[in-house]
């Protein structure tokens, strides 16, 4: 099949940036649809891309990376730097500069002070901060002005661009999230479902999993932008409805997330009202593993906690033999074809960062089967179950998102597990739900109330360093975190801790590459903790007549929205 690629897409955008209307909202209504439905406007309290993508409409960071993985200034008047000044030469500080005039949507002026309570609403204790790896090393942030806002670090820090950079973490508003500190975070519904912001749009209804609508901002700093008045992003679906209501029937004007078979976007393309858009970047499929007790049998609060290790996943032969029967090429061809890659890693990109393991390329059930044999896990009774010591059955509970694709990999996945002897239960959850940031829920992807799951996610920029820093034993969800933390695993590892702190103080790229690849070996590779799957291209779709599109792997993929319009 045939997509048009990133080149095309920009070449398209530059073309037409001169025949932009200069009247703001001249282009009329957008229309969206995210099959995956948001739950929440406030990216600090949902790890789900859903969420935070819906909300970057409305918040902004500092900066962002736009489509080649550049970091390009937002709210900042410019990128600090070492040549600059912006960067301290002890790379303990960095300090960012705001532009002149910047108004919140409700017309007050942004201040540095706006920055600093951000960062206070984010490590408050009990905020349950979807975030907070973002955060971590942040000494203190403080306004040396109205517009000025310095950033100190616990050590030098080589990467000062972790913090108010990209999608996950943007600016709030001090005035409206003044008593949503801590543990009230989540209580605040007003904030959290209409947040004021200087983004191109305002939330003027909010229906939590179903529908938003916004509206121009009418204190957007880009004179004329954005083009469009309005916009409904409708949640709800199935990647299948995406394509067919865009370039089948032309009802919306944007499909998000094709995570479809490719022969099923090629006949859907022919519809002749829309295009698929794609890029690869560093979106992982993968399988991650509880290394704690999900058992309903535990009392509510203490299933998958650290207080109730697994009774066998966290036994390595079992992770390695989970992955050894896996054949990745099988679930590329049948789930993503030219738009997918078998990967081993965590980190496929970029280059400085990849590992390029290729171990658990090659499909090896004898193989799988002699590991689990040889570490004594045996059907005794002829079932075709392992057990272990005890005689409790090898049973798993898999769960994920619910999409074709997925239910047609976890398929394959439970048939390829049942041949090297476990029991297999399949389970998947409405992505609204499952990607959700609910506390109260037990069916979110934080809380694992399973034995593995699987998604996908990556991270912004080109730098892997918060997102394999997310690994870290703090970001462990728990009751006393509201389930909020990254590191769904329960991994906590003194060695790995180590990595984090190194990474986080080397400044040589070539040194900090080697780190990176250490630590995304330590997740797979080295434990399978994490059972990548496939290096998955960013594909969506956009009507033939919506301009300005840019696919972007490296931050939201509505980073340009304010420069989309109606092509004639």
């Amino acid at each position: 099949m045939t997509f048009w690629s990133l080149g095309s897409v920009v070449s398209a955008a530059l073309f037409f940036a001169s025949t932009a209307q200069a009247e703001q909202g001249a282009d009329g209504h957008l229309n969206i649809l995210y099959w995956q439905a948001p739950s929440t406007l406030n990216p600090y309290l949902s790890g789900g891309i859903k969420d935070m993508e819906a909300a970057s409409l409305i918040l902004e960071p500092l900066a962002r990376y736009d489509q080649t993985g550049t970091l390009v200034p937002y709210l900042a008047q410019d990128i600090p730097t070492l040549d600059n000044g912006g960067v301290s030469t002890d790379l303990t500080t960095i300090t960012w500069t705001l532009r002149d005039g910047l108004l919140w949507s409700d017309g007050t002026a942004v201040s540095a002070d706006d920055v600093v309570f951000t960062w206070r609403y984010c490590v408050a204790e009990g905020a349950g901060c979807a975030q907070a790896a973002s955060f971590a090393g942040v000494q203190a942030v403080e306004a040396i002005d109205t517009q000025t806002i310095r950033i100190t670090f616990d050590a030098p820090r080589p990467n000062p661009y972790l913090t108010f950079v990209g999608q996950e973490t943007p600016i709030l508003q001090a005035a409206q999230f003044a008593d949503c500190l801590g543990a009230a975070a989540p209580t605040c519904v007003a904030q959290n479902f209409a947040p004021i912001g200087t983004g191109p749009f305002v939330a003027i209804d909010f229906r939590a999993n179903d529908a938003i609508q916004y509206a121009a901002n009418p204190q957007y700093r880009e004179e004329g932008k954005p083009a469009f008045a309005t916009v409904m992003l409708k949640g709800g679906g199935d990647a299948a409805g995406a394509a067919r209501v865009v370039m089948e029937t032309g009802e919306f004007d944007y499909g998000w997330n094709l995570q479809l078979p490719p022969d099923v976007i090629a006949q859907s393309a022919k519809g002749g009202y829309g295009v698929p858009v794609s890029t690869f970047g560093a979106l992982v499929e993968r399988i991650e593993v509880n290394l704690t007790n999900p058992s309903p049998t535990l009392p509510e609060g203490e299933r998958s906690t650290l207080a109730h290790p697994h009774p066998f996943l966290t036994h390595p032969d079992v992770r390695r033999a989970l992955s050894m029967a896996i054949d990745r090429e099988t679930l590329v061809a049948i789930g993503y074809g030219d738009t997918g890659r078998p990967t081993c890693d965590l980190v496929p990109a970029p280059v400085t960062y990849a590992a390029a393991n290729t171990s658990c390329l090659t499909q090896d059930i004898a193989g799988a089967n002699a590991v689990l044999d040889a570490a004594g896990f045996l059907d005794t009774n002829g079932d075709g179950i392992r057990e272990m010591a005890d005689g409790t059955p090898l049973t798993i509970l898999f769960q994920t998102a619910t999409n074709g694709v997925r239910q047609d990999f976890q398929a394959m996945i439970k048939q390829w597990w049942q041949e090297i002897g476990f029991d297999v239960e399949l389970r998947h959850i409405p992505p609204a739900v499952f990607f959700g940031g609910d506390a109260a829920s037990p069916d979110t992807f934080q809380r694992f109330y399973a034995d593995v799951e699987m998604y996908a996610n990556g991270f912004p920029g080109t730098d892997p360093q918060t997102y394999l820093s997310a690994y870290a034993c703090d970001r462990i969800p728990s009751p006393d975190s509201q389930w909020q933390g990254e590191n769904v695993n329960r991994f906590c590892d003194p060695a790995y801790e180590e990595m984090i702190d190194d990474l986080s103080s080397t400044a040589d790229l070539a040194a900090r590459g080697a780190i990176a690849k250490a630590m995304n070996n330590a997740l797979t590779v080295d434990s399978h903790i994490i059972i990548p799957l496939v290096d998955r291209g960013r594909v969506s779709a956009r009507a033939n007549d919506l301009g300005g599109v840019i696919m972007n792997t490296w931050d939201s993929e509505l980073w340009n929205i304010a420069d989309w319009y109606r092509m004639d």
